[in-house]
């Protein structure tokens, strides 16, 4: 029942929730507010004063907007509503002394500080603060912490906010940091000096309004003035984050999150935020042609010309790796299908149902996880595999869900029920009575570990009748951010990988995560020097998510633009052109001469990847049950640093995936 008062706010009659705290109300009526400890995604410190307002009769001194709700306030004397005050007298007087006392202990090294230009002190200095100080004691100094090789510490700056100890410990899930001390001594640290150990740390970076912690590798680089700011949307997991691209003439300086509630919030994982040293490194940037065994440079109409020769008359096959944009996969299809040849983008051998879009993205939207009461997690380990979902299931843990898991135990920060290693308790789990369950809004989650195994088929049919009989929402939580997309244009072969591998001339777009057996002559198209540039014949070097527009289809069937926010390196092209170019080399040019056109024909075979940021209802089509083996399950992540040809050319990356390891040894006895 919704509990609905009238209050006024600086003059105007508004209504608003009683549950709201006056910040909301506010907000709502667009009256800005100040505020330093106050996140609307973590829970209430009221610590930081900066949000006083004025109470008409009320208490005969400011109260914290943040912490006091709307039912709290008292009517007028004959009923009127309650007023509030945001800049009367007492509020601005308020708001100096508040921001006075802030300053008594801020080191005034705004020009060397790497928050300067985008830091909530400043600006609120300057918007509410007072141009003088009437304390003339020494400012007070503190010692810096050593959080990791990500976040750099300037515990000087600190106001005691608090922001980044709620983040870590609600929504990260780790318990490292707190506040010690009291009045002059109190101070932000670190449980016996600890490194943080999680992998959605940096946000802590965004969540400081002071420049008390800064990212570790981004500092100096860059001014925020610098910087050219792109939309566009993460590769790094199938979650499809929300996140900016800042760039600095051709180089990527940053990456940071955007807010969007239906898919990661305004979070991201440290790999999302941290991987751009990785664009710059082992790049390709020219055509490579092996000739006796070795590699050597040619120019694109060679290069171009000897794929041609190398694939006319033969048996061919086309391989679609993870991070290939949804336009890319449609046009190797095109041409490779065009050519009599079979096209896969299931490189890991998932058995995903090719056509079923209910066996391969679900009916559940990542947003159903907030309000579900029971969660189950089959073959998945969302801590490694996509670190802002996994935090969604934790939130939904903390309101009191049951979350169920069916593989081997993991830490995923929130305590869970361990149903069993393998598929097998999903039989005794069928035959169960689910009517208490059936009443409650409920998620099954399954992971590639569950999928890309030889029984994968009949585990899903598993998990389809357990969620029918359950009346829960269906979702498969995807490693590969290009994988639905490819699924939906249907870059699928009847045989699967063995069917393109037995080709004459297998065709690599961007696929690093598997080997392809000697015997086929290869031709890669991708960005980076990895595996799959190792194994090719020729090499056609391509853009890089950040480098190229393109469609990513999310894990929840979400198509989402990623912008182009930089250029290629050195002669480099975007993987579609290069597709284009190679089809006219072969007397089959493709039919489109630009983007647009290739995405008129996209939509017009595939109309809902022209939806962009909703969600298609998917028909429910279960699939046929088999026998299931008895082997455990294995998830499909070991490494969630160096899970794609990004994150292993990356330095930042490397280090800390080796920190992980180091982290997860077995600690030894000292003798």
């Amino acid at each position: 029942m919704s509990d609905i008062r009238k209050i006024i706010i600086d003059g105007k009659e508004v209504e608003a929730e009683g549950a709201m705290t006056l910040i909301q109300a506010c907000e709502q009526v667009g009256v800005e507010i100040p505020r330093f400890c106050y996140h609307e995604r973590l829970t209430i410190a009221g610590n930081c004063r900066m949000c006083l307002v004025e109470v008409v009769g009320g208490p005969p001194k400011p109260a914290a907007s943040c912490a006091m709700q709307v039912r709290d306030l008292r009517p007028g004397p004959e009923g009127q509503p309650p007023v509030v005050k945001t800049n009367s007298p007492m509020v601005k007087k308020a708001r100096e002394g508040v921001m006075e006392f802030l300053l008594i202990n801020h080191p005034l090294d705004c020009p060397i500080c790497d928050q300067g230009g985008e830091c909530d002190l400043q600006d609120q200095a300057m918007a509410y603060g007072v141009d003088f100080s009437r304390f003339r004691e020494p400012k007070r100094a503190t010692d810096d912490l050593d959080l990791g090789p990500l976040v750099e510490t300037h515990m000087t700056r600190c106001i005691s906010c608090t922001r980044c100890v709620r983040f870590t410990t609600e929504v990260a899930g780790i318990t490292q940091m707190g506040q010690t001390g009291r009045g002059e001594d109190a101070e932000i640290t670190a449980y016996l000096g600890e490194t943080l150990d999680s992998n959605m740390q940096g946000n802590i970076i965004d969540l400081c309004p002071v420049g008390a912690l800064v990212s570790k590798p981004y500092a100096f680089t860059a001014r925020p003035w610098e910087l050219t700011k792109t939309e566009s949307i993460d590769v790094m997991d199938a979650l499809g984050s929300n996140i900016r691209v800042d760039t600095k003439g051709r180089e990527v300086m940053r990456f940071l999150p955007r807010n969007h509630d239906g898919v990661n919030e305004e979070w991201i994982s440290d790999k999302t935020r941290f991987v751009w040293d990785g664009l710059r490194k082992q790049r390709l940037d020219t055509p490579y042609i092996r000739e006796n065994g070795k590699l050597r440079k040619a120019e694109w109409p060679e290069a171009l010309a000897a794929a041609a020769a190398a694939m006319k008359g033969k048996k061919l096959g086309g391989l679609v790796g993870d991070l290939v944009p949804t336009e890319a996969a449609f046009a190797l299809k095109q041409l490779i299908e065009g050519q009599g040849g079979s096209v896969e983008c299931r490189t890991d051998g998932a058995k995903l149902p090719a056509g079923n879009r209910s066996g391969y993205v679900g009916t559940a939207a990542i947003e159903d996880i907030d309000t579900a009461e029971a969660i189950m997690l089959i073959g998945t380990n969302p801590a490694v595999e996509a670190p802002v979902l996994n935090a969604r299931i934790r939130k939904a843990w903390t309101r009191g869900a049951g979350v169920g898991v069916v593989g081997p135990k993991v830490d995923l920060t929130y305590e869970t029920m361990h149903i069993g290693d393998g598929p097998e308790v999903m039989n005794d789990l069928l035959k169960r009575d689910h009517s208490e369950v059936a009443g409650k809004p409920s998620i099954i989650i399954v992971g590639m570990g569950a999928l890309a195994r030889p029984d994968g088929a009949e585990v899903l049919a598993a998990a389809m009748a357990l969620a029918e009989s359950t009346k829960s929402g269906f979702m498969i939580l995807h490693t590969a951010a290009g994988r639905v997309g490819a699924m939906d244009v249907g870059a699928t072969a009847e045989g699967g990988v063995p069917e393109v591998t037995s080709a004459e001339v297998i065709y690599n777009l961007g696929a690093d995560e598997g080997d392809i057996p000697a015997g086929p002559f290869v031709i890669y198209q991708g960005s980076h020097g990895d595996r799959g540039a190792h194994r090719a014949d020729i090499i056609l070097p391509a853009a890089a998510y950040t480098e190229e527009s393109g469609l990513f289809v999310n894990t929840e069937g979400r198509p989402q633009m990623a912008e182009r926010a930089s250029f290629a390196p050195g002669q480099a092209k975007e993987n579609w052109a290069i597709l284009r170019a190679l089809s006219a080399e072969l007397d089959a040019t493709l039919p489109y001469s630009s983007l647009a056109q290739l995405r008129q024909a996209l939509v017009g075979a595939h109309p809902h990847l022209g939806k962009i940021d909703q969600l298609a209802e998917n028909e429910w089509a279960p699939t046929k049950q088999g026998k299931l083996a008895s082997a455990a399950f294995t998830y499909a992540m070991a490494d969630f640093y160096l899970s794609n040809p990004i994150a292993r050319a990356s330095s930042l990356m490397a280090e800390l995936s080796a920190n992980a390891k180091e982290r997860n040894a077995a600690a030894m006895a000292a003798e």
